[in-house]
């Protein structure tokens, strides 16, 4: 069971069991991280489950697809390491992985 980091902004930081499969919104979700607000459940139709990616994590996570970007457009200050954590599905090799949550949600 893969374990993601969650670091809040204001400095908290959140250890969650994710299950593989599921996306890292729904560990978030499932676990009551704060600022992953999820909206619109998953369907990536809104930006308010955005995450910063670590930097070490970016190039194994991967690229937002066309979708995705659209609804980038649409959360509050992105960075070229801005996902929607809807459309990130863990997988076994993301154990440690580390995302940081916004200050605010779109």
């Amino acid at each position: 069971m893969p374990k993601i980091t969650f670091l809040v902004h204001d400095g908290r930081s959140f250890d969650v069991n994710a299950d593989v499969g599921q996306t890292v919104m729904e560990s978030a979700i499932r676990n009551m991280v704060p600022g992953i607000e999820a909206e619109c459940g998953g369907a990536c139709a809104c930006a308010t489950c955005h995450v910063y990616v670590d930097d070490a994590w970016t190039a194994k996570v991967g690229e937002p697809g066309p979708m995705e970007e659209d609804m980038l457009d649409f959360a509050y200050e992105t960075k070229p390491t801005s996902r929607l954590s809807c459309q990130i599905k863990v997988k076994a090799e993301y154990d440690g992985l580390v995302v940081r949550v916004p200050e605010r949600q779109a």
